[in-house]
């Protein structure tokens, strides 16, 4: 199958790429509950060693500079409470952490989670986390701009590969909040 962006061999549905996915990405596919079929998410397998923006653009398609979405995870903080959250942003903007989302978790200050931290707790590769699969409770903001895209490129859990998710089926994430302005 043919991706819908980008330049990729092939896209493949992700119901027929289970063996591909780290386990809690692959948990949610067969638990997809989404308005969106779940055979329109895609998997498309990238180089790992391609990863930097400008070399993954010029490889797989001018296309996916627009088109493409980074997640960060981030760590809420007030009194002696911790959040740990997600925030999905277009990958030409940087996540507003110290204003949209502090102000959207309540915390007092917030700040990117550990490395350590992000793997531990998503169990998912560090540079391949994605907002599919997440743990249950987590707060999941979105930027309004990667939920209007028809198509976007994600992390798929792992290095290698990627998602191609339509931007409505962001939007049906369980903890999904769509945020006007997260991504500066």
């Amino acid at each position: 199958m043919r991706a819908p962006i980008g330049n990729f061999d092939e896209a493949v549905p992700l119901p027929k790429a289970l063996d591909l996915l780290v386990a809690p990405v692959a948990e949610a596919v067969r638990g997809w509950r989404g308005s969106v079929p779940v055979e329109e998410l895609l998997f498309v397998d990238t180089d790992p060693e391609k990863a930097d923006t400008a070399v993954f653009v010029e490889t797989y398609g001018e296309d996916l500079a627009e088109a493409s979405a980074n997640c960060v995870i981030v760590a809420g903080r007030r009194g002696g409470e911790t959040t740990l959250a997600a925030a999905l942003v277009p990958s030409t903007t940087r996540a507003d952490v110290n204003g949209v989302v502090r102000r959207h978790l309540g915390a007092r200050k917030v700040s990117f989670a550990p490395h350590e931290t992000a793997v531990r707790e998503t169990g998912m590769e560090y540079g391949g986390i994605t907002v599919v699969g997440l743990p249950a409770g987590w707060p999941v903001l979105l930027d309004a701009a990667v939920v209007a895209r028809d198509h976007v490129l994600i992390g798929s859990g792992a290095r290698r590969g990627k998602l191609i998710v339509p931007g409505a089926a962001l939007a049906e994430l369980p903890g999904a909040e769509v945020l006007e302005g997260l991504g500066r």
